[in-house]
């Protein structure tokens, strides 16, 4: 499984895994790419084991919350590209994560470090509060 990403700097498009043991690299140009994959119920802990902190978007279709993150959630991992993985994942069609993270309410977002939840945030977030979230964890 994969996905296919275009290069912010030189517009190459690649394959960006759903697994990997490292960041996704752009293959003309070398610079991080996103790394923004879809899993479900049958690829999710594949899909959050990396060792780059990852960040997961519970949501559906129908949500007009989730809608409003999605694109929030799009920037930040164009903006931290190499730092964080992020997983979106629809619980209509993946009940098993949903209810494995509780999720009785979306969208939900939740800070993974080594298959772990280490943050968790319910409800859509103006962008600079996900940042901060994100930069918190990411600092050393």
């Amino acid at each position: 499984m994969s996905e296919v990403v275009t290069c912010g700097s030189c517009s190459t498009r690649n394959r960006v895994p759903v697994v990997a043991s490292g960041s996704p690299r752009c293959a003309s140009c070398h610079r991080d790419l996103p790394w923004l994959v879809d899993a479900d119920d049958q690829s999710f802990a594949d899909a959050v084991r990396t060792n780059r902190l990852v960040l997961v978007d519970l949501w559906a279709p129908w949500c007009g919350p989730c809608r409003m993150v999605a694109p929030i959630v799009e920037r930040l991992a164009h903006d931290l590209a190499g730092r964080v993985k992020v997983v979106k994942v629809n619980v209509d069609t993946s009940p098993a994560v949903a209810r494995r993270h509780h999720a009785s309410s979306i969208p939900m977002l939740l800070v993974m470090r080594d298959g772990a939840v280490v943050d968790t945030v319910v409800g859509a977030q103006p962008e600079h509060v996900l940042r901060a979230l994100l930069d918190r964890h990411l600092a050393p």
